[in-house]
């Protein structure tokens, strides 16, 4: 039996698990029994509850005592006996069931349809009448007031068969080229056909005329949805009088009031498969849909999702167990499979012990875990190295991680750490040789992981013993060196508190003040418990407005020291940057240059030849310049840009020299724009002009302008 929770919704696979081949004898099947866990723990709630090959289709009576299922290859239909748990009987057919359906409440009296064409009826004592349709048919229903079978099938005519006179009655004529499904409500008998244009016709079986008539493919499309074809009608399902919910080929679910012509409600299955199967669940008000994929339980007013089941086939239909929470699958595979879902109902009467089987799962939960796989990170993976094996089909993609199997994840551990045994059997020793001496007189020693933490531990622990002491009925509260569930972090390194990590010390203020905070309040219950009541009473009121001023001041020193903190992390950053930047110019690659050749070399600054004294020899072209220069160059390198093109100027040349690589030097020649040197010109030619137009001063005389000014002077004032 497996067990999963969709939507919080536990359903229990009944059918899960190894099944036993027929031909095993009694007693080997008993043997497997005890070695096989897994045949141990399957619960086989129907006898060879199976199929050749293939289930097609599979229906439950109306009195629920029986459970009949077509399939192939060879072609067959099985009935089970749910009182007895087993099968009943089976018998062959002559070609593959289309479908069938159960006109009696128990299994006497049956209707097949078959794929070459014929209607076969069945008895309780076998087959007993064949009869055939002019054309293939797809679906049929049973008309009960008036015993008419409808046949509809690749036919623009919905054929009509009655029992009662045993012949065809006149055909009703449709617009459609063919019809895929049909159904009879059970209130009023309306008859409904779908059709492969993607419309559905309503017939009065009285008046034998069309009523109504839905274009279920137009109201199918929504918004945003890519259309790949025509949506025809591959499912049709009537509940009550007035409700009605059509499948399409698209994928999507259409709830329809018989009274309108616009669907209440379009669920989308978003796999773009055949709808199956439709059934509703009016004691949840559940509509229960099924295509090849996934069956989903959705409510039928809002379209909320109540929980899907996937099996590991195909699904070709599913049957509801009436007035209970169990259902059966047929599918692409010879097992067919039964779900119990306690939320939708209780278990049928014929297998009521189910009800206090999961009472007991959910009593005693136990987590999901895969015996075959391995659940692996790509941490794992990249440190296995595996990585390459990511999107192929050894690994399964699962949530953060991937599946893969158990065998080959210890293959691959053992090849990439193969002493990781010996490691795990030392540790095993060590842990049990700490287990013996825990029996003996037991010394108050630290431990060897997190030393600092079960130090202060240890104050906090006995100040807390002390304060308890005093009172009358008082306990001490275990701590968390006494608990077992943080044993592990004084035992193992990976929980070992690194105290140089910026986080830690970042942090660290604020615990340390927390701690402190809660020693104060410490000693002061304690003396308050040693002081009488009256002084109690004087201490608290004074105490109070104490603790409150070094509240503040403590929240103001824990504030100081974290951007303290902050400060000495970016210092030490500065310092580590700095560091990093000498070490790179003191590993630089000088470049010397060759006169004879223009070739350069590389000398590599070598921790010998820095120790040693060095010597520059002057080559030819280069002069002499007076040790005073390097102060000149230092001045040059602290004035501005302006201040050294103005310097140089007169030379037309600009000299950048003594750098930290090297001497080097960069020469080049300020040159003017176009539009500059047009400016300049046109200055030029209109100084020119000016010169020439320009009148001579020098015939007057300086006295007399001399007198006309102080005479301008005296007239202004």
């Amino acid at each position: 039996m497996q067990v999963s929770s969709v939507n919080d919704v536990k359903i229990y696979n009944l059918s899960h698990g190894k099944s036993l081949p027929e031909w095993l004898s009694d007693r080997k099947k008993r043997q497997l029994q005890k070695k096989d866990v897994d045949i141990q723990r399957r619960i086989e709630l129907i006898q060879d509850f199976e199929m050749p090959t293939v289930c097609t289709s599979i229906k439950v009576s109306r009195d629920g005592q029986f459970i009949l299922a077509a399939g192939t290859y060879k072609p067959m239909f099985r009935c089970y006996d749910t009182y007895h748990l087993s099968l009943k009987f089976e018998r062959c057919l002559d070609s593959d069931v289309v479908a069938f359906d159960i006109l009696s409440d128990d299994y006497s009296k049956i209707v097949f349809l078959h794929s070459d064409r014929y209607v076969a009826f069945h008895s309780q004592h076998g087959f007993y009448y064949k009869t055939r349709i002019p054309k293939f048919g797809r679906d049929f229903s049973y008309h009960y007031p008036s015993c008419d079978i409808y046949f509809v099938g690749s036919s623009s005519e919905i054929y009509r068969l009655n029992l009662e006179q045993g012949r065809f009655l006149n055909s009703l004529q449709t617009d459609a080229v063919g019809h895929n499904v049909c159904d009879i409500n059970p209130v009023h008998h309306l008859f409904a056909s779908g059709t492969s244009e993607g419309r559905v016709e309503c017939w009065d079986p009285r008046v034998w005329k069309r009523v109504g008539l839905l274009d279920c493919a137009l109201s199918s499309l929504t918004e945003g949805m890519e259309v790949l074809g025509l949506p025809s009608i591959s499912a049709l399902k009537f509940n009550g009088s007035l409700s009605m919910a059509v499948g399409t080929t698209t994928g999507q679910v259409l709830l329809y009031d018989l009274r309108s012509n616009q669907p209440l409600l379009v669920k989308d299955h978003f796999y773009n498969l055949p709808i199956k199967s439709l059934n509703f669940h009016n004691e949840m008000d559940l509509v229960v849909s099924a295509d090849a994929k996934i069956i989903k339980m959705w409510n039928k007013d809002n379209g909320k999702v109540f929980s899907s089941i996937q099996t590991e086939s195909n699904i070709n239909d599913v049957c509801m167990y009436p007035h209970s929470g169990m259902l059966f699958t047929a599918n692409e595979d010879p097992k067919m499979n039964t779900f119990y879902i306690p939320a939708l109902g209780p278990a049928p009467r014929w297998c009521s012990f189910l009800d206090n089987l999961t009472e007991e799962l959910e009593e005693s939960p136990e987590s999901t875990v895969y015996d075959d796989y391995k659940f692996v990170t790509r941490k794992d993976l990249e440190a296995l190295g595996l990585s390459h094996l990511v999107g192929s089909s050894l690994l399964r993609a699962y949530m953060h991680g991937y599946f893969m199997d158990i065998r080959l994840y210890h293959k691959v551990k053992s090849m990439a750490n193969p002493f990781a045994f010996e490691e795990y059997r030392k540790d095993k020793i060590r842990q049990k040789i700490e287990e013996t001496r825990t029996q003996r007189v037991q010394v108050k020693t630290l431990p060897k992981v997190n030393k600092e933490l079960a130090l202060k531990l240890m104050e906090e622990g006995d100040n807390e013993v002390e304060l308890a002491s005093r009172k009358k009925k008082g306990k001490a509260l275990p701590t968390i060196l006494g608990d077992d569930r943080f044993k592990i972090m004084f035992e193992n390194p990976d929980y070992q508190v690194d105290e140089q990590s910026e986080e830690f010390r970042l942090l660290n203020p604020i615990v340390s003040k927390v701690s402190q905070k809660r020693k104060k309040k410490l000693s002061l219950l304690v003396q308050q418990d040693a002081a009488s009541q009256e002084a109690q009473e004087e201490e608290e009121q004074e105490g109070q407005a104490s603790s409150e001023e070094e509240s503040s001041d403590d929240d103001k020193s824990w504030v100081e020291e974290v951007r303290e903190q902050r400060r000495l992390l970016k210092q030490e950053d500065r310092d580590r940057r700095r560091q990093e930047r000498k070490d790179a110019d003191r590993n630089t690659v000088l470049l010397e240059s060759k006169h004879n050749g223009g070739e350069q070399t590389s000398i590599t600054a070598d921790n010998k030849m820095m120790s040693r004294p060095q010597f520059y020899q002057l080559k030819s072209g280069e002069e002499f310049r007076s040790f005073n220069d390097v102060a000149h160059k230092q001045k040059l390198q602290k004035a501005s840009l302006e201040e050294r093109l103005k310097l140089e100027e007169h030379s037309g040349t600009s000299n950048m020299a003594d750098t930290t690589v090297g001497s080097k030097q960069l020469t080049f020649t300020l040159k003017k724009s176009e539009q500059q040197k047009k400016q300049q010109q046109a200055e030029r030619e209109h100084h020119e002009e000016r010169k020439k137009l320009r009148r001579s001063a020098g015939h007057l005389s300086s006295a007399r302008g001399r007198g006309l000014a102080r005479g301008r002077g005296r007239g202004r004032r």
